[in-house]
């Protein structure tokens, strides 16, 4: 009896034991984090608004594109769901927010997430895991390509398109996402401002469009033809989308479920719903009739436009944005017209456009009573920012035009950059794909 006691107590003991061998990681994982949980969660949930956008960009361009081109469209952005998802776990979260090298670029200590752990990194964030950081930080390297895509539409090879891809996401977008976000970079030393991306995404992306679609040329039949949306229900839910995880884009910018955070959403919706307005009322004017089309162009171009405010201003400055974004994204899409280019889906009208305006503006409005970890700008007696704000723009504009340039001009030397007129003529869902987006 005693001995079958004993080895009892023993069993006991030895399950205790186990127990306390498994549970000791966790604990001391836990203890050494110091996490928030409710940062975490909100920067969680935030990642998968950001995430959700990317396919929502895709029904938004697939929607304005022709219908033998819908497919193809749509893919073009769902593909860098995976493709920039994978280049930025295996380098270019190291290259973007790794430790600096020359104030350019970081460095690949971190390739493969090495040394991105769990644990808060107190340089961008000492309240959610490393991890959670690098995953946001993903879904904005995600988005900022498949931007490109809407000025290429409806004329790129695949093949070309994915190469260009890779070597665009390498050498432009984590060198400027370093510059301006990351540790040393020397855009942030300059004390430039860009809460959530309208330097590093839409200013980069916009001008690198601009740059893509003189390059490839003038679709076939562009100025003859009539070039008619085909399903533009199709872009109002990409629009809805886009509004949705916007909010996950700049509020989950504030990297807390905090105040700053809640102003962030405040801000954003009220810019989106005042450039929706004053868009139609443009176009009212201007045309005779408010259109839905122009309802969905003017709600992207307010989030865009204060997309690098969204940190720094209030309530009333981003209705302010919003409604002056309006009319500089509409007169530049009505001047494509007289400068001939072929921007098809007016990328650089509303996202290079747009986001210049938003990171003047920031320069403009912005507010340390609404942010004490920025800075003033011009309208509170600071003219420095506006300044700062200028090198920012006409850096990262020039750094992405003459760069994308370079790329395009080189991957065309060893493979087309567009199909050929008979594969344009019966659209990229047949010829790239093989598939259609509609049997009917």
């Amino acid at each position: 009896m005693k001995k079958l006691l004993n080895i009892k107590l023993l069993g006991m003991a030895t399950g205790a034991a186990m127990l306390c061998f498994a549970a000791a990681p966790a604990a001391m994982a836990d203890g050494a984090a110091k996490v928030d949980t409710g940062d975490t969660a909100w920067v969680l949930a935030s990642t998968a608004l950001v995430m959700i956008m990317t396919p929502g960009l895709g029904l938004f361009y697939a929607g304005m594109v022709r219908r033998k081109n819908a497919l193809g469209t749509i893919l073009q952005s769902f593909i860098m769901c995976g493709l920039a998802a994978v280049l930025w776990v295996l380098y270019g979260y190291s290259l973007a927010f790794g430790p600096d090298h020359g104030h350019v670029i970081g460095s690949l200590d971190w390739i493969g997430l090495r040394n991105v752990g769990l644990a808060p990194y107190a340089p961008y964030s000492a309240t959610i895991p490393h991890q959670a950081f690098m995953i946001f930080q993903c879904m904005f390297a995600v988005i900022t390509p498949a931007l490109i895509t809407g000025a290429i539409a409806e004329r790129m090879a695949f093949k070309s398109f994915f190469i260009f891809m890779i070597v665009w996401f390498t050498i432009v977008y984590c060198p400027v996402a370093h510059w301006v976000w990351g540790t040393g970079g020397w855009l942030r030393e300059l004390g430039a401002l860009d809460f959530a991306g309208g330097t590093v995404v839409h200013i980069c992306s916009g001008i690198s469009a601009l740059c893509a679609a003189i390059v490839l040329g003038r679709r076939k039949g562009f100025g003859r033809e009539d070039f008619k949306p085909h399903n533009l229900t199709m872009t109002l839910i990409g629009t809805a989308l886009l509004w949705f995880g916007w909010f996950g884009f700049n509020s989950g910018s504030a990297l807390g479920a905090n105040g700053l955070a809640a102003n962030a959403f405040v801000v954003t919706n009220t810019a989106a719903a005042t450039a929706a307005i004053a868009w139609l009322i443009i176009e009212w004017i201007h045309r005779g009739k408010p259109t839905a089309l122009g309802a969905a162009s003017g709600a992207v171009a307010g989030l865009v436009g204060i997309t690098p405010a969204s940190g720094f201003v209030g309530p009333m400055a981003s209705i302010a944005i919003g409604a002056i974004v309006s009319v500089v994204c509409y007169s530049a899409i009505m001047l494509k017209g007289k400068l001939g280019y072929d921007d098809s889906l007016d990328v650089f009208g509303v996202h290079g456009v747009g986001g210049t305006w938003g990171a003047i503006a920031t320069g403009l409005f912005a507010s340390v009573a609404i942010n004490s970890a920025g800075d003033n700008g011009l309208f509170q007696g600071n003219a420095a920012l506006l300044g700062k704000q200028l090198i920012a723009i006409v850096s990262v504009g020039a750094y992405s035009f003459i760069l994308t340039f370079i790329i395009l001009k080189v991957i065309g030397i060893f493979t087309p950059l567009r199909m050929s007129k008979g594969d344009e003529e019966t659209g990229l869902d047949l010829t790239q794909h093989g598939e259609v987006a509609y049997n009917l």
